[in-house]
């Protein structure tokens, strides 16, 4: 399983994200696309979305700390 967080070091939803993801000692990329434009263009091609966090997961994109949808797709 492929994770990918896209976040910025400010966002508190980002942290929550990275947070949760830890503590079910999931493994997952931290991207920050406040550092990294063409990291930033892909998740906005990805997603439709600008604000952050976005999480792919294996292609599943979760905008926003959806705790919910994140235990499905983790099957946690």
């Amino acid at each position: 399983m492929k994770i990918i967080v896209y976040s910025t070091p400010t966002c508190p939803f980002c942290k929550h994200v990275k947070e949760f993801l830890d503590s079910h000692r999931i493994d997952y990329a931290d991207i920050d696309v406040s550092a990294d434009k063409n990291e930033a263009e892909k998740m906005i091609k990805k997603s439709g979305q600008m604000g952050v966090p976005v999480i792919d997961i294996d292609g599943e994109i979760v905008i926003g700390f959806d705790k919910k949808k994140l235990k499905d797709l983790l099957g946690i």
